[in-house]
């Protein structure tokens, strides 16, 4: 139920106010020692995300082959998206940051280059989120709901 899955992000997000996304080596370093992949809260959270995706609520929506979804637009100064990735997705600039939280699905993917679980962006960054080698389910966290596609 989406209402759990808004309690389930609510119960982090005290965690991500704490972070400095400007260094994101120390904020991915930081969540991953507070809130490790196995964890009760991370694991919680990819259990709703997974039944979410298999009642049809969490990715409601398609563009070009990309399913995704609006979980709340405000979770304590975070906008919370859900996205099922296996390829490139829209360029897009982060003006505040971007917290996302990355589950494997299939294959061995990799995000931007990266593994599985915590991945920050600066405020200012610009990227083309891409997975290759499989595909993700991915929590995008976004400070303010700030993003610009471009």
């Amino acid at each position: 139920m989406k209402s759990d899955l808004v309690t389930a992000i609510e119960a982090i997000v005290p965690d991500l106010r704490t972070l400095e996304l400007t260094d994101t080596a120390a904020a991915e370093a930081k969540l991953r020692a507070q809130l490790p992949m196995e964890s009760a809260q991370v694991t919680r959270i990819r259990s709703l995300m997974e039944a979410g995706m298999a009642e049809g609520w969490l990715l409601d929506k398609e563009h070009k082959g990309i399913r995704f979804g609006r979980i709340s637009g405000d979770i304590g100064g975070f906008s919370a998206d859900a996205v099922l990735l296996s390829g490139p997705g829209p360029r897009h600039r982060h003006p505040a940051g971007e917290i996302d939280l990355l589950f494997a699905l299939d294959g061995d993917p990799k995000f931007d280059g990266g593994d599985p679980g915590w991945m920050v962006y600066a405020p200012d960054s610009v990227h083309v989120p891409t997975v290759s080698a499989g595909s993700m389910l991915i929590l995008y966290l976004l400070p303010e709901a700030s993003i610009e596609f471009c």
